[in-house]
């Protein structure tokens, strides 16, 4: 990286006022699994085999979903570099994904566009997923 150019930082969002019953009673089956059951889970719902990785990606790129439904296979990538609550926020951003659209790839990162509907439900799905963690640590994240 050039001298010039700005570091890139992280900017994240407040928790909403409210979570959504809808969003909240979808997030509960999937709160406190470990990996190996969420991935259970997953592939049951899905029907795909799905792999999870966490990887150094820019701040814009907190996560994305990759799925070939041809092939019965999906990803979900991560952005290592985030702090764990942020990492799971994303990681649940990307589950209601591939729960709920089935159009291939996609991408979520903090952008000025405003978001679109799907991506606010996806955004509401992972609040309903991760407030307990959030709520129970207080102000260190």
């Amino acid at each position: 990286m050039n001298d010039q150019e700005p570091q890139l930082e992280f900017s994240f969002p407040p928790p909403p006022e409210s979570v959504p019953s809808w969003a909240e009673s979808e997030a509960k089956k999937w709160r406190d699994l470990d990996d190996f059951q969420l991935q259970v889970r997953l592939e049951e719902d899905t029907g795909l085999k799905v792999d999870f990785h966490h990887a150094p990606l820019s701040p814009r790129l907190w996560a994305f979903t990759y799925v070939r439904r041809e092939l019965g296979r999906g990803r979900i990538y991560v952005n290592a570099d985030l702090p764990y609550i942020w990492q799971q926020f994303a990681f649940y951003h990307e589950l209601h994904h591939l729960l709920h659209d089935h159009k291939g790839c996609y991408f979520w990162s903090q952008t000025l566009v405003p978001l679109s509907r799907f991506e606010t439900q996806a955004d509401l799905f992972a609040w309903a997923a991760v407030l307990p963690l959030w709520e129970e640590a207080g102000t260190e994240w």
